[in-house]
């Protein structure tokens, strides 16, 4: 069986279910494929049960993609950013500053929602487009590419020409090591714990990072649960202290994540499942080859620090949007275009989170005064808070 599309999008995750419905309501042909079907009920075995913060750039991908509409009555604004450290000899908050969307915008920095529930409503979204496709079940197979068409064949035998082939096929995607695109890998010998959690005290659409060891405690907001307030936590640490958390009973694992956020919402209630994530940084030595672009984790990879994964790979479908035009759609000059575009910004931000990152895992009690020190001086200094927000924001 043979099928003719503009666009074939290997990868049905949040990104590439994202550039699926950005180039369906464009008015391109697109088939989306995925060897595993989208998990779109939270209380499903395989649910994602991390959460996603969309700054302000990519609600306006969104908003063209005829997504945001369905995204915004569950979306929980993000007004302020707090950094705590909470490095001094007992695991209390010792210095923290806010960075106030205020300071730089009339609009949030971001609205955070749930992952299952941003695969419910892409999926809906898709359902209605008729130039799209999405096969759930079907993976690809080989690909072979020349000048004038990707050919790829997916995993029940179809034969699919493209114009452009899109890969959001992941980490250790099987597009990009068909085109022998090699990668940089940095490996932190970190995992994240990702789960949600309610609190006696109200948020206030207040994303609070917390620093003492091993990697930041983040809580971003979510709405109510049950009426009561709730957020949801990424917890970075090393892989042997994960393994350990997770061998705690309950009650234990709630004294423990309730120190370790300094109390700073009071007394944290584990609120679902808890789900482990491997920490990397990764990037792509290109974002492009012949007929085909690789955009998200399959270009790049960061710790889930400043909300920057899913917003950088939005940047990469908001390019590739861009420079797409029916003549020149995954042409050479396109895609030539769109790495010397996306490459260098993607090489920087991953630079930047590394040093945040690697500043969180710092131990020694000399090491964390520093930090602290470090924070206090950059948030002093007004010029230099807003240009960290607005380089944060993927604002100009």
């Amino acid at each position: 069986m043979r099928a003719t599309t503009d666009i074939l999008v290997s990868g049905g995750g949040v990104a590439g279910l994202a550039a699926t419905a950005a180039f369906g309501a464009a008015g391109y042909r697109v088939i989306c494929v995925d060897p595993v079907a989208p998990v779109t009920a939270q209380d499903a075995p395989d649910a994602d049960l991390r959460t996603t913060a969309f700054l302000q750039p990519s609600v306006r991908v969104l908003q063209a993609a005829g997504l945001w509409d369905r995204l915004a009555p569950h979306a929980m604004p993000l007004q302020t950013m707090r950094i705590v450290d909470a490095g001094g000899d007992m695991p209390v908050p010792r210095v923290a500053h806010d960075f106030d969307a205020a300071d730089i915008s009339d609009q949030p920095f971001g609205w955070n929602l749930p992952n299952w529930l941003l695969r419910r409503e892409f999926l809906s979204r898709l359902n209605e487009l008729p130039t799209v496709d999405f096969r759930p079940g079907v993976g690809t197979a080989r690909l072979f590419t020349r000048e004038g068409e990707a050919r790829v064949t997916l995993s029940d035998g179809t034969s699919v020409s493209a114009r452009l082939l899109i890969a959001a096929d992941g980490r250790n995607s099987p597009m990009r090591q068909a085109l022998g695109i090699g990668v940089k890998t940095t490996r932190y010998r970190q995992k994240a714990l990702a789960f949600t959690v309610t609190h006696p005290q109200p948020h206030q659409m207040v994303s609070t990072e917390i620093h003492r060891s091993g990697g930041p405690f983040t809580l971003v907001p979510l709405p109510d649960r049950d009426g009561k307030n709730a957020s949801a936590v990424v917890w970075m640490e090393t892989g042997t202290e994960v393994a350990r958390l997770q061998t705690l009973s309950v009650t234990a694992f709630e004294a423990e994540m309730t120190q370790r956020s300094g109390s700073v919402l009071g007394a944290l209630s584990l609120d679902s499942p808890l789900t482990v994530w491997p920490i990397i940084s990764q990037i792509a030595d290109r974002f492009s080859g012949e007929r085909t672009a690789l955009m998200a984790e399959a270009a790049h990879v960061v710790p889930p620090i400043g909300a920057q994964g899913l917003n950088m790979s939005l940047a990469d479908l908001n390019v590739l949007l861009d420079l797409a035009t029916p003549d020149t759609l995954g042409s050479a000059t396109m895609l030539d275009a769109y790495h010397r575009r996306r490459w260098p910004e993607v090489r920087m931000r991953i630079a930047g989170v590394d040093v945040l990152n690697r500043a969180s895992m710092l131990g020694a009690r000399p090491l964390r005064d520093m930090r602290a020190a470090a924070l206090n001086l950059l948030y002093g200094v007004a010029p230099v808070r807003r240009g960290i927000m607005k380089l944060g924001m993927g604002l100009r």
